[in-house]
């Protein structure tokens, strides 16, 4: 929502005018500001660059990244970590790193005037891809593409091309597939969808050709070049998806019967891929347990189970297509029936339409016993599936819609090889998930973590004897408090790894008391100690090995990493900064993130695991130094009722000790926390924290403590409390303090 700059008059001070909050208006401690130094105009904030889409490669040597700025062209940077080469690509974004770390692949836009000219005139942008090889700088681009990639073992990139072609009635475009290692490519035409297995052996694709000719799915062994139909028709293939292990293939084949509205489709497994003998699967549109009238749907994904026995498909009522409202005939309906029973309100039934005329419900087709068992229905939209495909948990709301109550559902088991469903939670609130080892579904409910035993059918209290409360206390919402999260399940399958407000715990499934991995040291310092995948391919932690921990501290705002080794932790970095949670080189010891304060831009940072040989690789606003800047502190109060809060306050730099300077009050919820945030100067619809400063403003943001039923009250007294403690901090004027808020806070 709109913001807005309020008058503020209550009981502690009086605003006797409204702020004069233009950007530039010079105040009189702007007087004495250096001459090398000027306030940021808004003009100025265009200059500011963001950084995009950073990564790291997997042998860590090298990392991309793009420079954005509004209404300009991006720039790409491709950096050596260990010899300091540069790629930087003008227009360049989307970049991806082969995994071999000798490639990279981006989109080349065309200049962003010219593309704003094309968008205004409605014509379609088209745009280039390029390949790098980062070791001699060398470059290829491909014009009119619409997507691109690497396969897993970076010996092929492939390029599909857009379709240029007005008024057609296929969709199968070019399809450019190069070789790295030997040098060439070769184009395969109209091909629709394409997906390569993971293990990067295999490359299957659909083709969408002109007239149907030609129409299949078809399989390239990357290895060798061989080539192979694995099946042909006039129908149109979709969903292509490979199973997990790479060895089987599902696809969908199908028309629009005519007079309907729905394809009707066949569901195409191949397994054994690699194998001479590639064993097909076939089920029609009648197969075995399809509910009369129902079709095999496009609509929604195709998926296999881990051991790639079941496929789980979208299905769908087939619809008649509406006759054709001739020209002579009644005038149609165009009036909205509001209902005060409706479950939504009409406005949102309409805007959800498309939607629901698209919606789906999931079904498992069994590929050994040829069957289909339907999974959701419209009582149970929601279901879902353990990863060896036995089991799914559904969810039922339909009896708790509403537009303020808690978010309630009723909760089953289902059996995917009979579709049969028990009951499991009913009104239930909040969920947990489900186990990577198919066996245990998570749910929260009085203040403990349960855990439903899929197999078993029971329920198990794992926290009712841990020796701390998991509840989240400082929630300060309506409804039930919830608990401070789980970090994921255990390697071993033994238990889960769940958070206190401080602490990381282990908590068995056995219900044993839970056990203090980091030995009540993020309680006794009041710091924050939490988990970081940094392997993102990584689903599960393995408490044997080492694990690294991303630390705040809850009162001093300071951050840092640790690494948890056993019951040994140990302090890698703990600093006044800002941290990102960082992105770890897969088979290097290196990290990537970016590090920030109200003065430090979030550039980007490399080190090692121990955090202490840190390398700086971007620099993306060093025009920084031309502007008046300032800094930011934080400062305590309480309410009238002793609860402690803190606010931050940012000061300008040419503030002088005595000097009383005009003060904005941003407020909504908690604000202290982004004590180091770095204020990038942007175009937008809400004061900007950095041009205030500049020109001489405190720009001061208060926590907000939220009672139940009184939150606007509560606003008032934390705005008032910390409004009157910077002023007897002795920087702000008394008489000239604005209000700044949004949505709920005023906007």
């Amino acid at each position: 929502m709109m913001t807005r700059v309020l008058l503020l008059r209550f009981r502690l001070l009086t605003v006797v005018a409204a702020l004069p909050l233009t950007i530039g208006v010079a105040t009189a401690h702007l007087e004495a500001q250096s001459s090398e130094k000027r306030p940021l105009e808004i003009a100025d904030y265009h200059i500011w660059r963001q950084i995009d889409g950073e990564q790291i490669s997997d042998d860590g040597r090298w990392v991309a990244w793009s420079y954005t700025k509004v209404r300009m062209d991006d720039t790409l940077v491709v950096a050596n970590v260990d010899n300091g080469v540069r790629h930087e690509i003008a227009r360049a974004s989307d970049a991806i790193l082969s995994s071999d770390g000798m490639w990279v692949g981006y989109t080349l836009s065309p200049p962003f005037q010219e593309m704003e000219e094309m968008e205004r005139n409605g014509d379609d942008v088209s745009y280039q891809a390029g390949l790098t090889h980062l070791e001699s700088g060398r470059s290829w681009v491909w014009e009119d593409a619409y997507d691109f990639g690497f396969s897993a073992t970076s010996s092929h990139f492939w390029v599909e091309k857009t379709q240029t072609q007005d008024e057609v009635t296929f969709d199968g475009t070019g399809l450019i597939l190069r070789n790295l290692s030997e040098g060439y490519e070769e184009l395969i035409g109209s091909v629709w969808q394409l997906a390569m297995n993971k293990t990067g052996t295999h490359l299957a694709y659909t083709v969408d050709a002109d007239g149907g000719d030609g129409n299949g799915l078809y399989l390239i062994n990357l290895s060798n070049g061989a080539r192979r139909g694995l099946d042909n028709s006039k129908a149109r293939y979709s969903n292509l998806v490979w199973s997990g292990d790479g060895t089987s293939i599902a696809v969908l084949r199908g028309e629009v019967p005519e007079g309907s509205t729905e394809r009707e489709n066949s569901l195409l497994v191949f397994s054994d891929i690699g194998d001479s003998l590639v064993r097909k699967y076939e089920f029609g549109p009648t197969v075995d347990g399809l509910r009369e009238g129902w079709v095999l749907s496009e609509n929604g994904d195709l998926n296999f189970n881990e051991d790639a026995s079941t496929v789980f498909v979208a299905t769908k009522a087939q619809e008649a297509e509406l006759e054709d409202w001739g020209e002579g005939g009644l005038p149609l309906a165009n009036v909205n029936i509001w209902h005060w029973e409706d479950a939504r309100i009409q406005s949102q039934q309409q805007s959800q339409l498309s939607q629901d005329q698209s919606r789906t419900y999931l079904a498992a087709i069994h590929l050994q016993e040829r069957t289909l068992v339907h999974l959701a229905d419209e009582q149970m939209r929601e279901v879902q599936i353990t990863r060896n495909g036995r089991w799914g948990i559904g969810k039922d709301d339909r009896s708790y819609v509403s537009d303020w109550r808690p978010n309630y559902a009723d909760y089953y088991r289902i059996n995917t090889a009979t579709g049969d469903r028990t009951p499991i939670l009913t009104k239930h609130l909040r969920t947990l998930g489900l186990s990577p080892d198919s066996k245990h579904f998570l749910y929260w409910r009085d203040g403990n973590v349960w855990d439903y035993s899929i197999e078993d059918d029971a329920h198990l209290n794992l926290t009712a004897s841990a020796p701390v409360d998991f509840t989240d206390k400082q929630f300060d919402r309506f409804g039930e408090k919830p608990p401070h999260g789980v970090a994921g399940f255990t390697s071993d399958s033994s238990g889960i790894v769940l958070y206190d407000r401080y602490d990381v715990w282990y908590q068995s499934y056995d219900a044993d008391p839970a056990v203090n991995l980091t030995g009540n040291f993020g309680t006794e310092r009041e710091i924050r100690l939490r988990t970081v995948q940094a392997d993102t391919e990584e689903e599960t932690i393995n408490l044997d090995q080492p694990m690294l921990l991303k630390a705040y501290g809850e009162w001093s705002k300071d951050e840092g990493f640790f690494r948890l080794d056993g019951r040994d932790l140990e302090d890698l970095t703990w600093e006044a900064r800002r941290f990102s949670y960082p992105l770890k080189a897969k088979d290097s010891d290196r990290y990537l993130f970016t590090v920030q304060t109200w003065q430090d831009f979030p550039d980007l940072w490399v080190s090692n695991g121990n955090f202490s040989e840190r390398q700086r690789l971007s620099k993306a606003n060093p025009q920084q130094a031309q502007f008046l800047w300032g800094s930011r502190i934080l400062f305590d109060y309480t309410l009238s009722d002793g609860t402690p809060l803190q606010g931050t306050l940012a000061i300008p730099e040419t503030f002088a000790d005595g000097q009383r300077l005009p003060m904005v009050v941003r407020f909504y919820e908690k604000y202290s926390q982004d004590l180091h945030l770095y204020p990038t100067p942007i175009y937008r619809h809400q004061p900007n924290f950095a041009g205030l400063v500049s020109n001489g403003y405190l720009l001061m943001q208060p926590d907000v403590h939220f009672r139940i039923g009184s939150s606007h009250s509560d606003m008032l007294e934390a705005v008032e409390a910390a409004t009157q403690r910077v002023i007897d901090m002795g920087y702000a004027d008394p008489d000239a303090v604005g209000l700044s808020g949004h949505s709920y806070s005023g906007g």
